[in-house]
C-alpha cells in the first residue's frame, strides 16, 4: 500500500490519508469543497460540488490514474434537495463512464460543508 498525498488538494483534517494506492485501486477519503490554495470552503452547492471533484481529480492525478478509471462513488449531502443540482454536475464529469454510485443525506458534514464526495477508482 502507498498512502497518496498532493498540494493540489486540501490537506487530511484529521488521522487519515487524502488516498491509499494499492495495487489495483485507489481509495480516495471524502473530499468537500475546500480550496487548496486558500483553505477555506467555497460557496454554495455549485461551486462546492466542482470543487469536491477537482479535488479529487488532482488526488487520482497523483496516483497516476484519473476519473475515467473511478468504479464507485459515495456522494453524501446535507440536504437531498441538492441531489438534482449535484447530480446534474456530476453526471457532467462522467459522461460515457458511469461509476457505480450512492448518494445519501447526512446529518452535517465537516466544516459546515454542503457535499462530501468518495471514490474508488482502478489504476
Amino acid at each position: 500500500m502507498k498512502t497518496i498525498h498532493t498540494n493540489n488538494a486540501p490537506k487530511a483534517v484529521g488521522p487519515y490519508s487524502q488516498a491509499i494506492e494499492t495495487d489495483q485501486f485507489v481509495f480516495c477519503s471524502g473530499q468537500i469543497g475546500i480550496d487548496p490554495k486558500t483553505g477555506l470552503l467555497v460557496d454554495g452547492i455549485e461551486n462546492q460540488t466542482k470543487q469536491a471533484i477537482t479535488n479529487i481529480a488532482n488526488v487520482l492525478t497523483t496516483a497516476g490514474t484519473d476519473l475515467d478509471r473511478v468504479v464507485k462513488t459515495t456522494i453524501f449531502l446535507a440536504n437531498i434537495n441538492d441531489y438534482k443540482t449535484v447530480n446534474e454536475l456530476y453526471g457532467s464529469y462522467f459522461t460515457e463512464h458511469k461509476p457505480a454510485r450512492s448518494a445519501v443525506q447526512v446529518a452535517a458534514l465537516p466544516l459546515g460543508a454542503l457535499v462530501e464526495i468518495e471514490i474508488i477508482a482502478a489504476k
